[in-house]
């Protein structure tokens, strides 16, 4: 396998998680199991198969690596992929494609989607995303990924299988759809981003920004630039439900060990185990 771009992988419940992100330089992101990516900011030759890509905006770090993605699944004879953009970031895609294509001399087949907040996406029979506001310096989105099933309503869990079977024959809709938050990514965004968006607290797997660590580094500066800081994550200790907490997008500024010296002394208990430090 041909190995491009640096990639952490991690295994959660059901679920893989694989990717990197250091602001400034490149943010890319997958869940196999669920054949859906997060951002472009360059393009590893493993996540070349994954056909659904979700990209939050469009800072360089973040989507670079969109025509570069294309190109090689046409050089494949792959079937044209799928891109969800922030709306307003649809048409200038869409032309840059075509000025790629003329330097290339090659087409770059691919289907450009607008997303917006409140959109939902469908992905499978089972699985379902959400788009979300996010607080950045350009229009931005999170994405959530739910997982769907039906279940009885509660006023027929008492029949007996033959009762409910005669329900169903007479056209009765017995079930209900439940939904569960497995997957949030949150791309770049201010805390603010997260407080609009409770369900983020909520999923299984949280895939978060926190760009900034060091005391040196302003709070209130880094909220102007679209941007999460240890402190907010301390601040909101209490607030964070999920199983796992993915944490990147580290600033450059930074060296690994640094983040992890740092992190590891203001939260030694790595919130209850649930932190993990994506570098």
């Amino acid at each position: 396998m041909t190995e491009n771009a640096p990639i952490t992988s991690g295994a959660f419940g059901e679920f893989t998680v694989e990717g990197y992100s250091r602001a400034a330089v490149q943010s890319y992101w997958r869940v196999p199991e669920m054949k859906v990516g997060f951002d472009l900011g360059a393009q590893p030759w493993s996540f070349m198969g994954t056909p659904t890509w979700l990209v939050t905006h469009t800072h360089l770090d973040h989507i670079a690596a969109l025509q570069v993605y294309v190109a090689r699944r046409r050089m494949m004879k792959m079937e044209p992929p799928v891109i969800y953009l922030p709306e307003p970031a649809v048409d200038p895609v869409f032309r840059l494609l075509r000025m790629y294509s003329r330097l290339d001399r090659g087409r770059l087949p691919c289907e450009l989607m607008p997303a917006r907040p409140g959109d939902e996406i469908e992905l499978s029979r089972e699985l379902v995303i959400t788009a979300h506001q996010m607080r950045h310096t350009v229009p931005a989105l999170g994405y959530l990924v739910w997982e769907r099933r039906k279940k009885l309503k509660a006023q027929y869990r008492d029949l007996s299988g033959t009762e409910i079977r005669d329900l169903k024959f007479q056209g009765v809709e017995i079930t209900e759809e439940r939904r569960f938050p497995r997957v949030a990514y949150t791309g770049d965004t201010a805390p603010a981003g997260l407080d609009e968006n409770p369900d983020f607290y909520r999923a299984d797997v949280l895939i978060m920004e926190m760009t900034f660590v060091a005391r040196r580094h302003r709070p209130e500066k880094i909220h102007k630039l679209g941007h999460i800081h240890l402190d907010d994550v301390i601040a909101r200790r209490d607030r964070f439900e999920n199983h796992h907490i993915l944490a990147c997008h580290f600033s450059t500024r930074y060296h690994d060990d640094q983040v992890r010296r740092i992190v590891e002394k203001r939260l030694p208990d790595m919130l209850g185990g649930k932190l993990k430090l994506w570098l």
